[in-house]
């Protein structure tokens, strides 16, 4: 975005206030467009000291109206779990076979799926998986035997969202074009996950603040007191 635009996208909030979450989304559905459909992320500073493996913040949300954009999901599954996961529509399926596949070099997929008996065999490749964050991982839904549900809510959005090592969370939840509306339910949504995800070990206040933007645009930050679910 020029600066002419980002300076117009600026003008629109006031510096260091907090808004009502409706009130952010509809700003931020004001502000200047790009020429490409912007993805919105929401930034959410907790409490926790993510140093500590007892306040590790990690999970998976589907979303009401998903991210938008087409999710390349691959399963590994035997049997009747192999139809199951073609039937929701899986781009592959399979076991040893797509494990030496990945181990010559192929990746055209963006999440992994496993049942939890092919964990043993998804293991091989946890050395190209792991460090792309593609390893299958229970904690955000990805190692289960219901894979028809989890191929369809990846393939529609799901947000997986982890602290990182300042404490904060970074999530998509969405593109410009769902408007503000739609933006602030996938919000709400991710946000209830976030809540009910808090560790039992964490002290004092659980989020401190939160912002959302689009790729390009300023920040808008919100007002955690105010939030109703």
């Amino acid at each position: 975005m020029s600066g002419k635009k980002y300076k117009k996208s600026s003008s629109l909030i006031e510096e260091q206030k907090k808004y009502g979450v409706e009130e952010a989304f509809t700003i931020l559905d004001k502000m200047e467009k790009a020429k490409f459909d912007e993805t919105v992320d929401v930034s959410i500073r907790l409490g926790v000291d993510p140093k500590q493996s007892d306040q590790m913040v990690r999970g998976a949300v589907p979303l009401p109206h998903g991210l938008g954009k087409d999710v390349r999901i691959i399963v590994f599954a035997k049997g009747e779990k192999e139809k199951e996961a073609k039937d929701a529509g899986a781009l592959e399926v399979g076991a040893d076979e797509l494990v030496e596949k990945i181990k010559g070099g192929w990746l055209d997929f963006d999440k992994a799926i496993a049942t939890p008996d092919m964990m043993g065999t998804v293991s091989k490749i946890a050395k190209i998986l792991g460090p792309r964050g593609l390893m299958p991982n229970p904690k955000v839904g990805s190692v289960t035997f219901d894979v028809g549900k989890a191929v369809k809510e990846a393939k529609t959005g799901r947000a997986e969202f982890k602290v990182d090592k300042t404490g904060i969370i970074h999530s998509p939840i969405g593109k410009r074009s769902f408007g503000g509306a739609k933006l602030k339910d996938n919000f709400m949504s991710l946000y209830e996950a976030i809540l009910k995800a808090k560790p039992a070990t964490a002290k004092g206040v659980y989020i401190k603040s939160i912002a959302v933007s689009s790729v390009i645009s300023p920040g808008v930050r919100i007002n955690v007191n105010a939030i109703k679910l």
